[in-house]
């Protein structure tokens, strides 16, 4: 399961706009009881994925880069490649809508 914490303050929005490959950018906090229900179906999607970045960030009101995001609920999943968005999961209630979101980061570009 993941156990690391929310960090707080998390990177900037340049910093993760500029992050190489597939990212997981998880939105949330360590109280919310969606979050902490969603980990074992963020874990169970990460287990196919074990060299993708995961960076959980500790969100709420006027936290700029939940903000730039547009983060409305908890957890919110925002899937990059090399920075980009490709997919987003808002509360996911299993494994596989993230690990649908996860492929379209790791898939070679055609």
């Amino acid at each position: 399961m993941t156990t690391a914490p929310y960090q707080n303050p998390g990177p900037t929005r340049q910093e993760v706009d500029a992050l190489p490959g597939a990212t997981l950018l998880e939105f949330g906090t360590g109280w919310c009881g969606w979050c902490q229900g969603a980990q074992p179906h963020i874990a169970a999607a990460l287990q196919g994925h074990p060299g993708l970045r995961h960076l959980k960030v500790e969100d709420g009101p006027g936290r700029p880069l939940g903000r730039s995001y547009k983060v409305k609920l908890w957890p919110t999943l925002v899937v990059l490649k090399d920075g980009q968005e490709v997919a987003r999961v808002v509360r996911p209630a299993g494994a596989e809508p993230i690990s649908q979101a996860l492929a379209m980061a790791v898939s070679p570009t055609l």
